[in-house]
């Protein structure tokens, strides 16, 4: 299987992160890179530089002034503030239909949902580089592969058009579904992260082009809290586009896939071209978020029920953070799809 990643993707190293008012260390580390990389090539992925297709596939997705601000606010800030620390935004608006402050603090609060997301020096070219992976997927599987992945680190899935959060920067798996429909295929996205991919779900909530899916953790008590209902199906013309399956916490391998089993039904009625695959390792037993129980035998058991549709298969990364099982679910899921 080919897979895309690029070395400037190590770039971003977070190191602010408050969770229930304590001040930890950011779970979204470059050694993920380390962990993720040696259980894809365990899975025989052969690993390719991404090419620069340049600004355009993100800006399909994301608004210029948020662009703009990601690229460079952490100068900004530095100016604004007096300090080279990362950029944490520390006031919020009512509305983003409120007015668009001209100051790097007031932006931060705009385009920055939580705490999870800081900016550095270094961020903006590792978010760059990220979705470049993306869209060389995007590319490869244009060329007529059956599946592919894309190492993207940072992640995507919580990026809305114009707000970071939950650690993402770049919408990746939208900019994917995106780059291939403008080019003429019809995209199903499956997002298998433990958190629900709201992100994805508001870029694409009023679209009926896109058919949306999301299995995760009931965020009733649980990131991202405000979205991922089961009654949250789309707007307008994407009404019945989007689909959402809160599973209880510590949900196991076996219920997990009868609720697979439904989403796939969906997916398949749907006939999508290439399914984009929002590959969230955070649902394992052994995460820290501890919010599913999918053994490193389940992994493999979605892959191969994913598989069963026969459908090309576009692999993302989404989640998954430091723990004893992360490489080992990875390597398990790719070597079911190969399989």
């Amino acid at each position: 299987m080919r897979a895309f990643f690029d070395d400037r993707q190590w770039a971003h190293d977070p190191k602010h992160f408050v969770s229930s008012g304590q001040l930890t260390a950011n779970p979204e580390q470059p050694k993920r890179i380390e962990i993720l990389s040696q259980g894809a090539k365990e899975a025989n992925c052969k690993f390719e530089t991404p090419k620069d297709f340049g600004m355009g596939p993100i800006s399909d997705i994301h608004s210029p002034r948020y662009l703009t601000f990601l690229q460079t606010v952490h100068t900004r800030w530095q100016r604004s503030v007096h300090s080279k620390s990362e950029v944490v935004p520390s006031i919020h608006p009512l509305s983003r239909g409120d007015s668009y402050p001209a100051s790097a603090i007031g932006q931060a609060g705009f385009h920055q949902a939580d705490t999870s997301c800081p900016i550095g020096a270094d961020t903006w070219k590792s978010a760059y580089w990220s979705a470049q992976s993306a869209i060389n997927l995007g590319a490869h599987m244009l060329d007529g592969d059956q599946s592919g992945y894309a190492l993207c680190r940072p992640p995507g899935h919580h990026a809305f058009a114009e707000v970071a959060g939950g650690f993402c920067f770049l919408n990746n798996s939208a900019i994917l579904a995106q780059y291939l429909t403008k080019r003429g295929a019809r995209i199903a996205i499956l997002d298998v992260d433990v958190h629900h991919g709201n992100g994805t779900q508001g870029i694409f909530y009023d679209r009926d082009d896109v058919f949306t899916v999301s299995l995760h953790a009931d965020p009733s008590r649980f990131y991202p809290f405000y979205w991922g209902q089961a009654n949250e199906t789309g707007k307008g013309r994407g009404s019945g586009f989007n689909l959402n399956f809160p599973l209880a916490r510590k949900t196991g391998d076996d219920d997990y896939l009868v609720y697979l089993k439904r989403a796939l039904s969906q997916i398949e009625t749907f006939c999508p071209d290439i399914i984009v695959v929002a590959l969230g390792l955070d649902a394992a037993e052994s995460d820290p978020f501890e919010g599913l129980s999918i053994t490193t035998n389940g992994f493999s058991r979605i892959a191969a029920s994913i598989a069963k549709l026969r459908k090309p298969l576009a692999v993302v990364q989404e989640g998954g953070y430091l723990g004893p099982d992360l490489g080992m679910n990875l390597r398990s899921f790719l070597e079911a799809l190969e399989d």
